[in-house]
């Protein structure tokens, strides 16, 4: 282990020791309150360009294993925590999390005071800082990284979305077709489709109109993914080259994305939402459901009801908007996870108001 410093623009500086190295670097940090779950966020691509540290303080203890993966690499910069354990045990994990996070060569950083750290984000907002091992004075390590490298204003999607169409799983029975524009797609989401009858078709982010239309879906899909939606312009194009032809649906990115399309605004949110544990109102059944979410950006209530559409879900730590839909209901989006890995899943009743509208279509 080699000492690790997290250095912000106001010259605050928060030291911890590496348990896997990585390059030295600029990611913007933000704080995760799952208790558990670890391997999912290392592998959610919705954390691309970032730092998560996470609340929970002892992380590690149950390893990594083959299953628990919801996408085929690591995204996000670095793992912060306050305990790492080396020592696992569970009956399906097959290496540490310090071994895998070095054999990807990302950072994994131990004996923060990540509680600290957490206030610290809370107050000045998640922002970028430098990870470095480096013993230059603070001054200099910050003339060498200037700190701009804020997910605001890029297209992160289009860095993690698939570089070619594939089919998932394809179930025995097809019941369904669904295009799935992938702006960093989750397995358990497609697991979950596949499952209920759903042949999932994956595309790039790059997708055309033409191409959804002539392959004759059953219903469309805009996945979670990370950063801005304002630079995402192929997907809000596709939405609107679509609307009224298909039932359309989205998750986290893809739900701001919808409502870009239809001239709702969005905004960056303070610190973000992340973590397993967000409670969200279902308004259309009027009950409380416990949430996955992983975002740093909002839709602005503002618009929504000019666009033709109603709030479903709203977020109860802060009263953002956490679910909409149109007036009819073939679009729909949450802002958090129904697919959740390891979970909660009080929300995966969306995916089946998704199935519904495809039954309906099919009926039309």
């Amino acid at each position: 282990m080699s000492a690790v410093r997290l250095i912000f623009d106001d010259g605050t500086v928060f030291h911890g020791v590496s348990f896997s190295k990585g390059p030295e670097g600029v990611a913007e940090l933000v704080f995760n309150t799952a208790m558990q779950g670890y391997q999912e966020v290392l592998t959610d691509p919705s954390y691309a360009g970032q730092g998560v540290v996470m609340t929970y303080p002892i992380i590690g203890n149950y390893g990594i294993n083959e299953v628990d993966g919801e996408s085929r690499s690591i995204y996000l910069s670095a793992l912060i925590v306050r305990d790492y354990t080396a020592r696992y045990s569970h009956y399906q994990a097959t290496q540490s999390l310090g071994d895998y996070l070095a054999a990807a060569n990302v950072w994994g950083i131990t004996e923060v005071d990540t509680r600290a750290l957490t206030r610290y984000i809370r107050a000045s907002g998640a922002k970028p800082a430098v990870i470095t091992a480096s013993t230059d004075s603070v001054e200099a390590v910050l003339r060498r990284l200037p700190l701009v490298s804020s997910v605001e204003g890029q297209n992160l999607a289009s860095r993690v979305t698939c570089s070619e169409p594939y089919s998932w799983n394809v179930p025995d029975t097809v019941q369904y077709r669904v295009a799935i524009v992938d702006c960093g797609i989750k397995a358990s989401t497609l697991n979950y489709l596949t499952q209920h009858g759903c042949q999932c078709d994956i595309y790039p982010v790059t997708v055309a109109v033409e191409t959804v239309l002539s392959r004759k879906y059953n219903g469309v899909m805009i996945s979670n993914g990370p950063g801005d939606p304002e630079p995402v312009t192929a997907v809000i194009q596709l939405i609107q080259g679509l609307q009224g032809k298909l039932p359309i649906y989205g998750i986290c990115l893809g739900h701001q994305l919808i409502a870009l399309a239809h001239g709702i605004k969005t905004y960056k949110l303070t610190f973000g939402h992340h973590g397993s544990n967000h409670p969200v109102w279902n308004v259309e059944k009027n009950k409380i459901e416990i949430t996955a979410q992983n975002h740093g950006f909002s839709v602005d209530p503002a618009g929504i009801a000019a666009a033709g559409f109603s709030v479903t879900h709203t977020n109860l730590n802060d009263q953002t908007v956490a679910g909409i839909r149109n007036q009819d209901g073939s679009i729909r989006s949450v802002q958090f996870h129904p697919e959740a890995g390891p979970g909660p899943h009080d929300s995966v009743g969306f995916f089946d108001q998704f199935i519904q509208s495809m039954q309906v279509a099919v009926v039309n």
